[in-house]
């Protein structure tokens, strides 16, 4: 199959035309990165976004691999000699991996089978015969092939239906037959384990459980294969038996004699020894697979949220690792998330220090000019944010309560270690948590993503396919916010369109050595900074103060031209041409068109001047819970205010400050039907909800949405 033909594919199976494919494929292949082509080579692919992107580089990347398989299965037949032109005709023609394998499978090499000892018996011939279902005298031609190895008629006929029943199993109409029938009808049922009700009591919802495969979402699906993983459960894929064997009996079934008898016993027998284990082995994949990319879409959706959370921005801040007995580590960052001070207070029991607590904090908060304070949400959480909240402070002091998903993964870790090599787990995790809050994209980047909390099912689905879409989701938020080139750790540098981990320390190193950047143009002086490299990284670094005001943009250096020719035509300088929006709006567009620059460019360029470098992630805002603090104090019919941390296919979970998150289940959020819950709430979004029920001994809480409003 050509690349041509390729191209053609993926732009039918897309809806995209074939210029856009093609274009886009040859950009990768020349290294291209997909937030780079999403926003610098628009004119090149017709605007698409990163979504399209992905999908035609998946797609792309199946063909190849199709290609490889069509490849090694042709040598493979090839070294058989078994190639016929008609042969080689269907196999170039496939274009799905389960077409090239079934066309394929009645060559693959096979263990030895009960159709394998009946061929090396001599009886290919008998079955022929018996399969046309025309032969009236079955015994009298079934004793011509009496040998040594088969004694009887019946020895004869049974070893030609074992090749019958295998001939019929590797029938491609029937496959393809099977596998719409499996999609159509195809129930799972799961069923306990005996003797393992006890031990297996959180599944028991799937003790006794049945329903169509194809309605059966992600997350059950999941869960009933980790409790058969576990041992607990026994599940089976299959749809209704004399469904299956009508179907198969009318593409197999051409006489009514006794060879067709046969033939029929060699349908039920291919069906229930060698069809039905094949088929429900590719539908538990195919289905498993499903369930995978829908949990990973959910983490990915509710990473890329929590990575795109607002930041409080450049603030002094005291950040609050919150304890009893241990007390609260304490920490104060400056401006740009240097750590200042580091203390330990003891506010609650057992020590009781209250008012040396208060006096420490007013002297902290008056020595490092403090703007915000940041506090953990883990243990004692509510408590500390109370004794702050009634401090009287002489200013105003935003007060913000942090997730700590993931902080003690970050503190134990070697990017830890590295930043804070003079400093305990508990000053590192008090950084985490004040770090967040400043900038939650920078901070959360230096931890896995499966630490952060945010996921369904996550070390369930396929281990490779999760990393790598939570890695592109990471590259995507990174690049979209771009990334100050001064300030920045390396680990955030890496995910910078053509950097990755050597650039990135690579520029930290001339970094530390030569101060900071002062151009873009700079860059290049970086120990393997090439001219791609360059190209694929420098519109999404930024140099805040440089000489060119453009540095500190998000217009790539190639279109820097561009912006001085508007300057010159104008008649001012760059900083006036950015500065001036009544300026800016004489520029005719029309005028910079290019071979190679077209309007979505130059659209891009405008938007760019009139906002340059600034934050697309909106404000962040305080938030209060209500007077609750544990799961005693809540009573059904309460309405409170919440904070979704997060969000799955069947519901949302939101903190309602008592310690346990509840949940508002997919049939609770909205007063209209709800296919999706990531179309009515999103992750860190303030809203309220009431109490529909409370389970003490569970440590359960039901919430609804159905009669509040986001807040």
């Amino acid at each position: 199959m050509s690349s041509d033909k390729n191209i053609i594919l993926i732009a039918k199976k897309l809806g995209l035309q074939e210029w856009q494919v093609e274009n886009t494929i040859r950009l990768m292949d020349d290294g291209a990165t997909i937030p780079f082509i999403s926003r610098y080579r628009k004119e090149m692919t017709g605007s698409l976004d990163e979504v399209q992107l992905m999908h035609i580089k998946e797609e792309y990347e199946r063909l190849l691999e199709l290609e490889k398989r069509r490849e090694s299965i042709i040598k493979s037949i090839e070294g058989q000699e078994k190639m016929t032109p008609e042969l080689r005709t269907k196999i170039d023609s496939a274009v799905t991996l389960t077409d090239l394998e079934d066309i394929y499978l009645p060559y693959k090499p096979k263990r030895r089978t009960r159709a394998t000892i009946a061929r090396e018996k001599g009886l290919v011939p008998l079955a022929e015969i018996i399969f046309k279902q025309q032969e009236k005298d079955l015994i009298g031609v079934a004793e011509k092939y009496l040998n040594e190895q088969v004694e009887s008629t019946d020895d004869a006929i049974s070893g030609a239906s074992d090749i019958i029943a295998e001939w019929i199993s590797e029938n491609d109409k029937a496959r393809k037959q099977m596998r719409r029938l499996f999609d159509r009808e195809a129930v799972i049922y799961s069923r306990v384990v005996k003797g393992k009700e006890t031990e297996g009591i959180k599944y028991s919802d799937y003790f006794e459980w049945s329903e169509p495969l194809k309605k059966c979402p992600s997350h059950r699906l999941l869960a009933m294969r980790r409790g058969e993983e576990e041992g607990f459960l026994r599940l089976s894929i299959e749809p209704l038996e004399k469904n299956v064997l009508q179907w198969l009996e009318e593409i197999f079934i051409t006489g009514r004699n006794a060879s067709s008898e046969i033939v029929i016993d060699a349908v039920k027998d291919s069906w229930k020894r060698l069809l039905a284990p094949s088929m429900e082995t590719e539908f538990r994949n195919i289905s498993k697979e499903r369930a995978d990319t829908e949990a990973i879409t959910v983490f990915t959706d509710n990473l890329r949220q929590l990575l795109l959370a607002s930041p409080l921005g450049e603030k002094n801040v005291l950040a609050l690792d919150p304890g009893f007995r241990t007390g609260c580590k304490l920490v104060c960052l400056s401006k740009q998330g240097n750590l200042v001070h580091n203390e330990t207070i003891y506010p609650h029991p057992p020590q009781n220090e209250t008012a040396l607590s208060i006096k420490k904090i007013l002297s902290l908060v008056n020595a490092y000019k403090i703007e915000a304070i940041a506090i953990g949400n883990g243990t004692a959480s509510r408590e500390t944010e109370d004794f702050i909240r009634w401090i009287k402070f002489d200013k105003d002091i935003e007060v913000f309560v942090v997730s700590e998903a993931g902080a003690s993964i970050y503190s134990a870790s070697k990017v830890a270690r590295d930043e804070f090599p003079d400093y305990d787990v508990t000053v590192r995790g008090a950084v985490s948590i004040g770090r967040r809050l400043m900038d939650p994209l920078a901070e959360l980047v230096k931890i896995d993503p499966k630490s952060i909390g945010v996921g369904q099912y996550q070390h369930d689905v396929d281990q490779t396919k999760l990393q790598n879409a939570l890695d592109d989701v990471v590259r995507s938020c990174v690049n979209a916010v771009g990334v100050e080139v001064n300030t920045s750790s390396s680990h955030l540098l890496t995910y910078v369109s053509g950097l990755g981990p050597q650039l990135a320390q690579n520029i930290i190193d001339y970094r530390t050595e030569n101060g900071p950047f002062r151009s873009r143009k700079e860059l290049m002086k970086v120990k393997r900074m090439g001219d791609k490299a360059f190209e694929q990284s420098a519109g999404f670094l930024r140099i805040r103060g440089a000489e060119n005001p453009l540095d500190a943009s998000a217009v790539h250096p190639e279109s820097y031209h561009i912006v001085e020719n508007m300057a010159k035509d104008l008649g001012v300088n760059l900083k006036d041409l950015i500065e001036n929006d009544e300026k800016r709006k004489g520029i005719k567009l029309e005028n910079y068109i290019t071979l190679k620059v077209g309007l979505p460019t130059l659209k891009d360029i405008m938007e760019e001047l009139s906002k340059p470098g600034r934050d697309p992630r909106t404000k962040i805002k305080e938030f209060r819970f209500a007077d609750i603090h544990s799961i005693e104090d809540i009573k059904e019919g309460m309405v409170v205010p919440g904070i979704v941390t997060n969000v799955t296919k069947f519901g949302a979970f939101v903190d309602i400050g008592v310690k346990q998150d509840g949940l508002v289940h997919i049939s609770n959020l909205s007063k209209t039907f709800v296919q999706d819950p990531s179309t009515v709430v999103k992750l860190h979004q303030h809203v309220m909800v009431k109490v529909i029920g409370v389970d003490i001994e569970r440590r359960r809480i039901q919430l609804s949405m159905k009669d509040t409003v986001a807040v």
